[in-house]
């Protein structure tokens, strides 16, 4: 008599996932057409005071400069920073080229953006690190940018390990390594962990991966709600998702950020109300299809701090997205504001189809 395996089980070999980060891609590319910028601390983003930095390459980080920091902060940190102008056309133009280098490779491939992406090769025969290396090779050779890559047996443990010998370098996490490379990992490098959780979780006395381990699941549901199961996986170094060849999109947004500060309630709607009719415009050309979750303003205010009011309905209504905004504004108490964001979220596909079946 045959029996079923137990759930879950699998003789599977492990999966061999590599994770290519570019190195400063937008700063990079301007460093190849400028070589006048080389060594000095360049910055990409917004020509004028109130931007904010794409990103910023590695002398300009050294000064504490990172992306999406204000541009008139990163010029107190570095005063002879250099600012150069985001150049679209041209990243993209890069990406495509690198894009179709990890095609040579497989057709796995999952882009996070312009700059990084996830490819499964485990139907190669070459170990992944291997193939990791002639993958980063042939990008140099081709772009003369540099490539680090993680190599793991999952897209959690890939991306932690692409930031371990930055620049132009990779990192390889074995099936058998896992339990030690996660054991002293800081739990900031875990996905989805921002500063106040790292907060909460030190209050915990949590700093590590080994730390959050000693908490059993019924302890850090307890303690977290459904996030807790998942850093209860998380910790471990566990993570099924398969490498997406076609991402799907979760939300449609636009954002005006304002020459001049808006200091008041009524000022802000007209404006919202003209965003939104482009947001209208491209959900009827683009995403007919999908079926909306909920409505969304944020506010980002003349101190940078944010907020984002968010409301479940089905469907673009002018009077629930008034209400947001008063919400956010007031919010805010009051100070006023440099950028107004609105927006929707979209069900999950598989969501609706399980839910058409009912």
């Amino acid at each position: 008599m045959s029996h079923d395996p137990p759930s879950g089980a699998t003789d599977a070999p492990p999966r061999k996932i590599i994770h290519i980060d570019m190195d400063c891609f937008y700063a990079a590319i301007e460093e190849r057409e400028n070589p006048e910028l080389r060594g000095k601390p360049v910055g990409v983003g917004g020509s004028s005071r109130r931007g904010v930095l794409t990103t910023a390459n590695y002398e300009a980080r050294r000064f504490g400069c990172r992306s999406a920091m204000p541009v008139f902060k990163a010029l107190e940190a570095c005063p002879h920073l250099v600012l150069v102008p985001v150049r679209f056309d041209l990243y993209r133009s890069e990406s495509a080229r690198i894009r179709a280098i990890f095609g040579r490779f497989t057709e796995k491939i999952e882009p996070l953006s312009l700059d990084e992406a996830y490819l499964d090769v485990s139907h190669l025969n070459s170990s992944a690190a291997a193939i990791a290396r002639e993958v980063r090779a042939q990008i140099h050779e081709e772009t003369r940018l540099t490539a680090s890559a993680g190599i793991a047996p999952n897209k959690l443990l890939a991306k932690i390990a692409s930031d371990w010998n930055k620049p132009n370098g990779q990192h390889e996490v074995r099936p058998q390594d896992i339990a030690s490379f996660m054991h002293g990992l800081p739990v900031g490098k875990l996905w989805g962990i921002g500063p106040k959780m790292r907060a909460k979780l030190a209050a915990l006395n949590i700093h590590t991966c080994g730390d959050l381990q000693q908490f059993s699941k019924i302890e850090l549901a307890r303690r977290f709600g459904s996030w807790g199961l998942e850093l209860h996986q998380l910790s471990r170094g566990e993570d099924v998702r398969e490498v997406r060849t076609e991402r799907v999109r979760k939300s449609l947004s636009s954002e005006k950020t304002f020459s001049e500060n808006v200091v008041t309630l009524p000022s802000l709607r007209p404006v919202m109300h003209a965003m939104l009719e482009g947001v209208r415009e491209s959900l009827g050309r683009k995403h007919s299809d999908r079926a909306i979750r909920s409505l969304v303003v944020k506010l980002k205010f003349a101190d940078f701090s944010r907020t984002t009011a968010e409301r479940s309905h089905p469907s673009l209504e002018p009077t629930i997205y008034d209400q947001l905004l008063e919400e956010a504004w007031h919010r805010g108490e009051n100070k006023p504001v440099r950028l107004l964001g609105v927006g929707v979220r979209f069900r999950d596909p598989e969501e609706k189809q399980q839910l058409d079946l009912f």
